[in-house]
């Protein structure tokens, strides 16, 4: 009796890794808080806040789908507390990246590398936080439920053509269920001011103004980067045109915030596989990449050699 009641215990153990190991969350994601200008405010309650932010992300379903260990989507915040304002609010930076991995390689790709920054919140120690994209409970778990739905969506569309639609419109939804006195106090919410908010990513993302650039973004990692390592010379083909969609998106709509996000996860990788293409195909990158990217015009040089 005892050795079958020993067998039942462990069949069920088993049973239950195996179905957390198939039923795994879709991110697999680092967070660090620091505090260079911290005056009053007790370091623990900061310790407590990264574990939670970690808890949240990591444990939270996202999605109704079932993303196995090895799809869970690689990334990092990195919380900057900028400014105590007294009774539980601070003003924070938050600069967030996420990685994907590039199809029969060891190599991975940067889906996303942004700062937002003036973030204000509410926390007290051992405040729960709690999935937004439903309904609005704290800006903090807004923000990070809105993070977390667009690298969810940069992924998927990095994998399918408008895969990511879903998750944009959850982001979209999040936002719109922000309250007035919310977003008055966290201008990241707003469509005035600038163009570099939460507001217009998702503004962006789902123009009709940006159909070119969404497909330059599943072309650029599936049939491009994806392919690399088999057949590089149709992939160096693809990226080209890749990117001169992306320049299409930026005729039409000029000075966009997609655009920066896309320049500052992909301009280092661009500048290093151009440097393995045709002496065309470098012409081309280096006057397209200087265009989209006129500030920085100078890095692209490295393309030409």
């Amino acid at each position: 009796m005892q050795k079958n009641s020993l067998f039942l215990f462990i069949t069920l153990i088993t049973l239950f890794l195996v179905y957390s190991d198939v039923h795994a969350q879709e991110l697999k994601a680092e967070v660090t808080v620091s505090t260079p200008k911290l005056q009053t405010t007790d370091p623990s309650v900061f310790k407590t806040l990264e574990k939670d932010l970690r808890d949240f992300l990591n444990q939270e379903r996202w999605t109704n789908d079932d993303f196995k260990p090895y799809e869970r989507i690689d990334c990092n915040f990195s919380v900057n507390i900028t400014a105590e304002l007294g009774g539980n609010a601070f003003t924070a930076d938050i600069a967030l990246k996420a990685i994907r991995p590039v199809y029969g390689s060891e190599y991975k790709t940067v889906l996303i590398n942004h700062v937002d920054r003036d973030i204000v919140f509410n926390y007290q120690e051992f405040q729960p936080l709690e999935n937004g994209t439903e309904f609005f409970k704290d800006n903090l778990s807004a923000v990070f439920s809105y993070y977390a739905q667009l690298i969810l969506g940069l992924d998927a569309e990095s994998f399918t053509p408008n895969g990511g639609d879903p998750y944009f419109r959850i982001a979209q939804n999040i936002i719109n269920q922000v309250p007035t006195a919310i977003a008055e106090a966290d201008k990241g919410w707003q469509s005035l001011n600038r163009k570099t908010t939460r507001y217009w990513i998702m503004e962006n993302l789902l123009s009709p103004r940006y159909t070119s650039f969404r497909e330059a973004w599943y072309n650029y990692h599936r049939k491009s980067l994806d392919i690399m390592y088999t057949n590089p010379e149709q992939a160096l083909v693809t990226m080209v045109d890749a990117l001169k969609e992306v320049d299409k998106t930026h005729v039409a709509y000029p000075n966009t915030i997609g655009i920066i996000m896309f320049l500052s996860a992909k301009s280092d990788e661009i500048v290093d596989i151009m440097k393995n293409a045709t002496r065309t195909q470098k012409t081309a990158v280096y006057d397209t990449m200087r265009k989209l990217d006129p500030a920085n015009s100078g890095k692209y040089n490295a393309i030409r050699g």
